[in-house]
């Protein structure tokens, strides 16, 4: 997949915008990359992989982690797995596909309160698995409803979420720069981060299950194009419109406090105004995004035939950073771009 470079000075205000938050965090490298109407419009690189003095210089083939901007292949490969009938439904009990875990604990939880951080679930330091509230009445985000999802993919499909999207997206679009990494490469960048921070794991596994993903702003802007076209790149439906309209459009349920978040197959999609979303406000209904805790976001907004991808190496928040207020701040400037130019 290449689309054509046509760089314009509409998007130089989204330069400034991810130059002052490259200031905020604490990185060596930044990146931003936007496609409008089916060509690049904007490209730039700042920085080196890492705080060494002779580190290489951040570059199109530099590979961010990209945290949990993983979560929208794992959407995908879901998506996939309703659509091709392996999963039967997404209203179905999680205790149908992984009858081993505690069916006291997981009644009523259904696929798709995983899809929407609306499962109530929270795993502890420990393993143990506890609830926080009942299913499909509130809104959380925790990884234990990741690896459910990733468990379930396998057991119904036979194949691994890298499986899938290597088979059906990166294989097809040439994409060479995306992948769960289980060792460091020169063209990786290293993750700026406290010692002691937690949240903070490594892993080996190449399933696409863990927190090792690593994507280059190019291949992540290309993944966020290839849902924007539904599939359809390079004259060819590489994958069932199906797939995509049910990663990308609303999937959760009714909730009382309406404030909170609206997601689709793991990505935030704009519906309803929300004060707890990570979406701007002026973005308008039917964008989607995806956001990671190294601030890697990945915008699009098909109302405008627009992609927009920021990559940074800072893992969590500076004292004093906003980062939802940041990445709102990023999507209403890249909406003044379209809009007042």
């Amino acid at each position: 997949m290449d689309l054509r470079q046509t760089l314009t000075k509409q998007f130089n205000p989204l330069v400034s915008h991810v130059e002052c938050t490259f200031e905020h965090v604490i990185g060596s490298g930044a990146a931003l990359m936007v496609i409008h109407r089916d060509e690049i419009v904007m490209e730039t690189y700042w920085g080196k992989q890492s705080l060494e003095q002779a580190a290489r210089e951040v570059q199109a083939d530099t590979q961010f982690h990209a945290a949990s901007v993983r979560k929208s292949y794992i959407g995908y490969a879901a998506a996939y797995a309703v659509t091709c009938g392996a999963i039967a439904s997404i209203d179905d009990q999680v205790m149908k596909y992984l009858p081993h875990l505690d069916e006291e604990r997981m009644t009523g939880t259904t696929i798709r309160h995983l899809l929407t951080h609306t499962h109530g679930l929270h795993g502890t330091y420990t393993g143990e698995i506890v609830r926080e509230f009942p299913a499909g009445s509130s809104w959380a985000y925790r990884g234990v409803g990741i690896d459910m999802l990733a468990q379930i993919v396998k057991r119904t499909t036979g194949k691994t979420i890298a499986q899938i999207v290597q088979e059906q997206v990166f294989q097809p679009l040439g994409f060479v720069e995306t992948g769960w990494r289980a060792q460091m490469d020169p063209k990786m960048v290293e993750v700026i981060r406290k010692p002691d921070d937690v949240s903070w794991y490594t892993s080996t596994s190449t399933e696409g299950d863990k927190m090792n993903l690593y994507v280059s702003a190019r291949e992540l802007a290309y993944w966020g194009y290839f849902h924007l076209k539904k599939g359809f790149v390079d004259g060819k439906q590489l994958v069932p419109r199906e797939v995509i309209d049910l990663a990308t459009t609303v999937q959760s349920p009714p909730l009382q406090d309406k404030d909170l978040p609206q997601n689709g197959f793991l990505w935030f999609v704009k519906d309803l105004p929300a004060d707890k979303t990570e979406i701007g406000e002026r973005v308008p209904r039917g964008s989607y995004q995806i956001l990671g805790y190294t601030g890697v976001t990945l915008l699009v907004i098909p109302e405008h035939e627009f992609v927009a991808v920021r990559m940074f190496n800072s893992f969590g928040s500076p004292p004093g950073y906003d980062y939802l207020g940041d990445v709102r701040g990023f999507g209403d400037c890249a909406m003044r771009c379209l809009l007042e130019s």
